[in-house]
């Protein structure tokens, strides 16, 4: 394939649970409140998923709205990517169900494993499929179910997390107006326990031991989180506008992943980035991980905030550590 050809977004959609978990009901589960919540991250609600519910289900229901949206038939998939955490078994991954639930067969399917930055690094990889001419129909899809693996009993990290999916239809396109302008990749595993969870996979696979400690729910260092993700987002933010000689007034939106009301206020102020031009809804939300920007970025477009030929900062970090930028225009 030429080398002018790039990868673009032409369709999105979301998927969130019905159930909605406010900060009132955490104060009921543990010792909080929702002026605490709400002051340090933001956050007023979040959803969780019901018995019905699964990253698979949610993963599929939001693949089928973005490839409506696309006007591409399931079965015309070339590629699935899902990006997650929280998968829907170890093996297989969780690509391989939404490909049987969409009628995708035989598309090839693969889970991809970086966090909150997972979405992003999908579609990096889809998008190279797509420059190399190899696949014309990518479904990438971030979809997680991390209050399955929140432990209730901390109230430092139980109040972050909701359960959601996002997804984004790619095609080659030859318009240089459109597609990826631009994308960054990084990752330092020196900050592994940053952000994990230590049992249940091949180190420590599960006992008595792991689940009387607890050991199969998340774990965060969340003063060394917070200082990781304001210095990211302010190089990430920097980055991407150098890179394609941007400056604020040239960029539509930024959509960053959905982690602190402070982060992002204090990256954007810093960089004199107006905060008008960010799109935040982590007070409805709370942090999905990999589908945090992918659910954001389709809530944008249908708000009309986005839209063809706009020109969009995507922005991700978290655990590995990884960290994530690129420059999108639609």
């Amino acid at each position: 394939m030429s080398a002018d050809v790039r990868a673009a977004i032409v369709g999105l959609g979301s998927y969130v649970p019905q159930k909605v978990l406010t900060n009132q009901d955490l104060e009921r589960m543990v010792d909080t409140s929702d002026e605490w919540i709400t002051q340090r991250t933001g956050i007023k609600e979040r959803r969780v998923v019901s018995e019905a519910d699964s990253t698979a289900s949610m993963g599929t229901e939001a693949g089928r709205r973005a490839c409506a949206a696309a006007g591409v038939d399931p079965a015309d998939l070339d590629l699935i990517i899902c990006a997650t955490i929280t998968p829907e078994t170890l093996c297989p991954g969780s690509a391989c169900y939404i490909q049987r639930d969409l009628g995708a067969a035989p598309a090839a399917a693969f889970d991809l494993a970086a966090a909150c930055s997972g979405f992003l690094y999908g579609l990096a990889v889809a998008a190279r499929f797509i420059e190399s001419g190899q696949f014309k129909n990518c479904l990438v899809v971030g979809s997680e179910t991390l209050t399955r693996f929140t432990d209730w009993t901390d109230r430092s990290s139980c109040i972050l997390f909701g359960d959601g999916a996002g997804a984004a239809v790619l095609q080659p396109t030859r318009d240089p107006n459109r597609g990826f302008q631009y994308c960054v990749m990084h990752a330092d595993g020196s900050g592994w326990d940053y952000i994990w969870i230590p049992a249940g996979g091949a180190r420590m696979p599960a006992s008595t031991e792991t689940i009387e400690r607890r050991m199969h729910f998340l774990k965060m260092r969340g003063r060394d989180v917070y200082k990781f993700a304001i210095e990211k987002m302010q190089w990430l933010l920097a980055d991407c506008m150098a890179a394609c000689d941007l400056t604020p007034d040239a960029v539509d939106l930024v959509v960053p992943h959905q982690v602190n009301i402070r982060i992002i206020k204090s990256a954007t102020r810093k960089l004199n980035f107006p905060l008008e031009k960010v799109y935040v809804n982590i007070d409805k939300r709370g942090n999905t991980s990999a589908a945090s920007i992918p659910i954001a970025l389709d809530e944008a477009a249908r708000a009309g905030r986005i839209g063809p030929g706009s020109t969009v900062l995507l922005i991700a970090f978290g655990a590995g550590l990884t960290w994530s930028g690129a420059v999108v225009r639609l």
